[in-house]
């Protein structure tokens, strides 16, 4: 073949190519700046997840990957802006389980479909959560405290971080399992929560580990139980729920990374690739570790199929428990 008849050739396949195909060719991912959109305010557990996140994918994708609070809703804000973002791969959510598995049943004003408007990329940390109590409460066990709970229906208050929170649902879910009643004390975050148990004005509170575990061990709180499939590092000698022979509650407050719906999927791999060979590093796990969460390496597929179960779990308890609006 001459040389003109090659070129003729090359310049024929390149037409025949359609303009996605030929843009993708022509710029590799990512050539700018990512933005990682963290649905709640600085500070906390999630926000720093995040942060984590973002420092360690930035090395290895060779772009920054700039951190973005957009708190409100319990989450949905942030996430609304990610779900009407251009699926390209530069808008990017750090997901919860109340955003994308709880919320959603609560409201009717949700303006975008948990379902379809985003693309799972991988699981990549989950936090156990604990059953806290005021050292002055006169109970000292789950089954104390389940005994004292049904000889005063209504009479412990239960704190969260508000309507829909995590921290709600695990207590809804207690309550259902074990047949008590507490009074729930919605706070506009944990922070207020904690003071307030702290105080002595609420009786409960069910937290993530690393948030409550300092307290514990400083005595200014007593820990139960733990709502896991097995103890917390941070809190060793609390026993699971199940080990107290209470209920089976396990609920781990898990974190994960989602783009908007419609990502190419030779995107999503090269995303979920990169997440989780960041999970993978010993640096990553150390960090992790310090901040008592479990890391993952889940693959698009696996996270797909945790919120659906998350999904439908929280939205029959949701029912159930008639919390909706």
């Amino acid at each position: 073949m001459n040389i003109l008849r090659r070129l003729i050739l090359g310049a024929t396949l390149t037409l025949a190519l359609p303009l996605p195909l030929l843009a993708a060719a022509a710029e590799s991912y990512p050539s700018k700046p990512i933005r990682l959109i963290v649905p709640f305010a600085p500070g906390g557990s999630v926000n720093l997840m995040g942060r984590l996140l973002a420092d360690n994918l930035s090395q290895r994708l060779g772009q920054q990957v700039i951190v973005e609070n957009r708190a409100g809703a319990g989450g949905l804000i942030g996430a609304e802006l990610v779900a009407n973002s251009a699926p390209d791969g530069y808008t990017l959510l750090l997901a919860t389980m109340g955003a994308q598995s709880i919320l959603p049943f609560l409201t009717k004003q949700l303006r975008f479909d948990p379902k379809t408007a985003f693309t799972p990329i991988g699981e990549f940390a989950s936090l156990p959560n604990v059953l806290v109590t005021a050292p002055d409460l006169p109970v000292n066990n789950l089954a104390e405290l389940t005994a004292y709970a049904k000889a005063h229906p209504g009479e412990l208050s239960m704190a969260s971080a508000g309507i829909g929170s995590v921290n709600q649902m695990v207590g809804e879910l207690f309550m259902l399992k074990t047949g008590t009643r507490f009074t729930h004390v919605p706070y506009k975050g944990v922070g207020p929560a904690m003071v307030d148990l702290l105080g002595g004005r609420v009786q409960i509170l069910f937290a993530n580990v690393p948030g409550v575990a300092a307290q514990v061990k400083e005595g200014k709180l007593k820990a139960l139980g733990i709502a896991g499939g097995k103890r917390a590092a941070m809190l060793p000698d609390v026993p699971t729920m199940k080990e107290a022979g209470t209920c089976d509650c396990v609920v781990e407050s898990w974190y994960g990374l989602m783009g908007p719906a419609g990502m190419p999927a030779d995107l999503v791999d090269r995303l979920s690739r990169e997440l989780r060979d960041v999970v993978a590093t010993p640096a990553m796990r150390h960090m992790l570790a310090e901040q008592g969460a479990e890391p993952i390496q889940g693959t698009p597929a696996q996270f797909a199929a945790l919120i659906d179960t998350e999904s439908k779990r929280w939205s029959e308890l949701i029912k159930e428990a008639k919390l909706a609006e």
